[in-house]
């Protein structure tokens, strides 16, 4: 799931989360602005080599690239419905480059490295921005995501097991629920820790 972090030792692995923020955002944009399908060919065969040099697990890069075709199962018939085939597959190609660069991030770099990185990036402007609460912020929806996610699978589970399948709202109600739970417990850790002011 998104958010995961696969322990490794490899150059990716151990090379400095700020370089990473920044590679990251570099690609992400240089996908963004790729006009011809060689261009996005190249960058997804960059991106793979980097999972290949991070030693990333095929399952681990699979749950994070499968969420992404749900979304792509409803665009990708309405761009091409009205932009035309090349355009809709020029969109996917570039939405997953960009999703499987931002999950070699999260798979590669500790949520602890994160917020060092963000501490660096804001230390400039700490006069005006306070860069621990920044990179605290930024772990914490990091990690946030797969416990939503667990959450969502859990309830899911409990749902089909309760025969509730077709019903949105026996989902809807405990995800949220379990969420505000989950909230206030991280809440109360936050304030033993001296982080409410």
């Amino acid at each position: 799931m998104i958010g995961f972090y696969f322990a490794g030792t490899s150059v990716v692995h151990r090379a400095p989360a700020i370089l990473k923020l920044l590679l990251l955002s570099i690609g992400v944009v240089g996908v963004g602005l790729a006009r011809e399908p060689w261009q996005l060919g190249a960058a997804a065969l960059a991106v793979a080599a980097l999972f290949v040099i991070a030693r990333v697990p095929v399952g681990a890069v699979w749950q994070q690239v499968a969420p992404i075709l749900w979304l792509l199962l409803i665009a990708v018939p309405l761009q091409a419905l009205l932009a035309g085939w090349i355009v809709a597959a020029m969109m996917t190609g570039r939405l997953l480059v960009a999703v499987a660069l931002a999950a070699l991030f999260t798979l590669t770099t500790t949520v602890t490295a994160v917020l060092e990185a963000f501490r660096l990036i804001l230390r400039p402007f700490e006069r005006w921005i306070d860069g621990d609460r920044v990179g605290l912020l930024v772990a914490l929806t990091i990690r946030c995501i797969p416990l939503v996610a667990e959450i969502v699978k859990d309830v899911l589970d409990a749902r089909r097991a309760r025969g509730a399948q077709g019903s949105l709202l026996a989902l809807a109600v405990p995800v949220v629920v379990r969420s505000l739970y989950a909230a206030d417990a991280i809440g109360e850790s936050l304030v033993a820790r001296g982080l409410d002011d």
